[in-house]
């Protein structure tokens, strides 16, 4: 198996409408090729030394490995929170055809279809 061509970005927000935006605008940019929101969903975390819960929302981004680090960098400027959880994991595998759609859509030699 060869070096991932897909990877699958993903962080949490506030509100729908943080996730919905956050969506919009990298697919938008082309820094993924699609993005799906999903939530609400709750989290339990530890901040400022205190146990806390709240409701959150998650995007997940798809994209190529020439545009995750510029995705993950905007991910991180457009984000509310000051340290926002933004992961990146390698597709292991999916189909060549799949893969070269994200890398068309991602990059300056495709429509994106």
């Amino acid at each position: 198996m060869g070096d991932p061509r897909v990877w699958l970005v993903t962080s949490t927000v506030p509100t729908r409408a943080d996730a919905v935006d956050l969506a919009r605008a990298v697919v938008r940019e082309r820094l993924a090729a699609s993005a799906e929101v999903n939530g609400p969903t709750v989290s339990i975390f530890w901040h400022l030394g205190e146990l806390g819960e709240g409701e959150e929302w998650r995007v997940v981004a798809r994209t190529g490995t020439a545009t995750r680090d510029a995705l993950t960098a905007r991910l991180a400027e457009m984000h509310p929170w000051e340290n926002p959880e933004i992961s990146a994991m390698p597709l292991a595998w999916c189909p060549d055809a799949y893969a070269e759609w994200v890398e068309r859509a991602t990059g300056s030699q495709g429509s994106g279809d």
